[in-house]
């Protein structure tokens, strides 16, 4: 899972686009935690900059001057293609014999061994080892007129979840693979005012222009970065649908693939933020439908309710709600830490949740809780959870999910590539019960998250809960994190 932001913003500074493109990074932290890059482009030339860190460290006021251009993309990386070192943050770039490009990819890949074979001097021409940077490559190689036209011959190859944005010289290109199985939005600069972004991070009003033709637009990942931006919502970005981009020009799309829509329902659940909007649903009211659900599916006589900060909170509303218990807040988030799921190794998972999470002592002392959480994968943080609510006195802790339990690896874009690191794999609920110390222990079924959706199955992959993968997965793929590194191990 990353974020990616494009913008086109005609007129104005020279590196209005670039703040803007990091201002809506800022709203996708979340995302991504490893590193932080902008691309921009003048129109003649594309200049980048990324580094290993958090956005706001790697893309400070130090930085922003020297970016101008009128178009600008932004990504924040969670790796699930090659090792967190500087060579692979992003965006990636390349300049071609024919086009110069810059790329930010969310999403994931599962043919990069044969795309690999398919680029000419194979592995030794990659500076990187992510299949973004191999994906770069045969975009930049490809001998086509222009940009479009080499999307149009290339994307037909890839098979996996892609959710890109593309700078060239002349034009900021959104594009979704034929599943969507990573989201885009499309947002436009709102007519009569926007924010204007200093360097140092202090925002003024202006106008803007209302004609089209005059307009600043925005690709990203989620609804919520476009709030914030001063943007205004127009559409997704359709599975199998470019986007172009251009100044003075109103967006062009382009039908590369017929759509079979997929969207992860992992973002519904979890990932995304709950101020988004997806499939036309704000995340904040799917999330405490489900908490309903979940009350419905699986009641325990309690004291309280109590969510894991944040991400539980608005399951744990619902679950309040229709249980008729009270709803507190039994722990302490410290909100300088960063999500704990995404951490690359164990070790930080687990001392990351000693460091962002503390119980409130006097709310969970001698009480029966039912804490609710979002999802269960390895199983280590849930089980230190219920350690530190023991430890703060709690007579009883039931766990509640608000998703069903993992039993897959996802190989479209979340980190979990293995089933030995899915506990639910090799266990029954009663021995995840046991494992995490809890009293009980109870998932939401998926018929139960399907009617919180209130929408078909057959538009979501729901392969981490199910194995129907949408897409063919190679049978090495489990070891597909370090592909292209093995590649040169091999050599």
């Amino acid at each position: 899972m990353c974020g990616v932001f494009g913008a086109v913003v005609p007129g104005g500074e020279p590196t209005e686009a670039a703040a803007i493109a990091t201002l809506g990074l800022f709203a996708l932290q979340h995302r991504g935690q490893e590193s932080a890059g902008v691309a921009v482009s003048d129109g003649e030339q594309v200049m980048l900059y990324k580094d290993l860190g958090m956005i706001s460290t790697v893309l400070d006021e130090r930085r922003l001057p020297s970016l101008r251009g009128n178009l600008a993309i932004a990504h924040c990386r969670y790796s699930t293609t090659g090792s967190t070192v500087w060579e692979n943050a992003q965006p990636t770039y390349r300049q071609g014999p024919r086009r110069a490009l810059a790329i930010g990819h969310n999403g994931n890949l599962v043919n990069t061994r044969d795309l690999l074979t398919q680029l000419s001097g194979g592995r030794s021409r990659l500076p990187a080892s992510t299949d973004t940077e191999l994906l770069t490559a045969l975009l930049a190689d490809e001998p086509a007129t222009d940009t479009i036209e080499a999307l149009q011959r290339v994307l037909p190859r890839v098979q996996g979840a892609f959710s890109l944005v593309i700078l060239d010289r002349q034009r900021v290109i959104g594009v979704r693979d034929p599943n969507g199985f990573r989201p885009l939005v499309l947002g436009r600069l709102a007519a009569g005012a926007r924010p204007s972004v200093s360097a140092a991070g202090g925002a003024v009003t202006g106008l803007w222009a209302a004609d089209d033709s005059e307009a600043g637009w925005c690709l990203s990942s989620e609804t919520s970065s476009l709030d914030i931006v001063g943007a205004e919502f127009v559409r997704d970005v359709e599975p199998g649908e470019m986007v172009i981009l251009e100044l003075g020009q109103p967006p062009r799309s382009v039908r590369y693939a017929e759509a079979d829509p997929k969207l992860c329902v992992f973002e519904l659940i979890y990932f995304a933020r709950p101020d988004s909007y997806m499939e036309g649903r704000n995340l904040y009211e799917v999330r405490r439908r489900m908490g309903e659900q979940l009350a419905s599916e699986h009641p325990v006589d309690a004291d309280l309710v109590m969510p894991v900060p944040d991400t539980g909170a608005p399951a744990a509303a619902g679950f309040a709600e229709a249980s008729g218990l009270p709803y507190r807040e039994g722990m302490y988030r410290n909100r300088y830490a960063g999500r704990t799921f995404i951490q690359p190794s164990a070790g930080l998972r687990h001392r990351g949740v000693t460091i962002k999470l503390n119980p409130l002592r006097e709310v969970v002392a001698g009480k029966r809780l039912i804490v609710v959480d979002d999802s269960i994968v390895r199983g280590t943080t849930t089980k230190r959870i219920v350690e530190l609510l023991r430890k703060a006195g709690a007579a009883e802790v039931h766990v509640r999910i608000s998703a069903p339990p993992i039993f897959h690896p996802c190989f479209y874009g979340i980190d979990t590539s293995i089933e030995t690191e899915l506990i639910a794999a090799s266990h029954t609920e009663a021995e995840i019960s046991d494992f995490i110390g809890a009293d009980s222990l109870g998932y939401l079924s998926i018929r139960g998250v399907l009617a919180a959706l209130d929408l078909p199955y057959d538009r979501f992959c729901f392969a981490c809960f199910d194995g129907n993968y949408p897409v063919p997965v190679p049978y090495d793929a489990a070891r597909r994190k370090f592909v292209l590194e093995e590649a040169v191990a091999a050599r």
